[in-house]
């Protein structure tokens, strides 16, 4: 009897993970947040969601531990910057992140 085909030996495919789109590196989401704040914490599922599924970095900064964005931020926190520039303060809208991030590029 002859083995068993090539075919039969493969190792399955494995999934491939979602490659980052072209935008993704041109982009820096900026969390400026606070220990302890229930809006940050909401505010940093948002990014991270987005984020994630955009392939876009994001950093988180503690308003605690700089003083400049303590003097800068501390009445609007959570704050986030995208490339540096503010783009949205105390609630973050998932489709207006997600918009700011791919827009331009259509």
């Amino acid at each position: 009897m002859a083995g068993m085909s090539p075919l039969f030996h493969r190792k399955p495919a494995q999934p491939q993970p979602p490659q980052p789109s072209e935008h993704s590196e041109n982009h820096l989401v900026t969390l400026i947040r606070k220990p302890g704040c229930h809006l940050c914490d909401d505010a940093q599922l948002v990014v991270e969601k987005v984020c994630a599924e955009l392939g876009v970095p994001w950093e988180g900064k503690d308003i605690t531990e700089d003083r400049q964005l303590h003097d800068q931020y501390w009445e609007q926190i959570p704050v986030v910057l995208v490339d540096g520039r503010q783009h949205t303060f105390w609630r973050v809208n998932e489709e207006r992140l997600r918009k700011a991030l791919t827009d331009q590029y259509k």
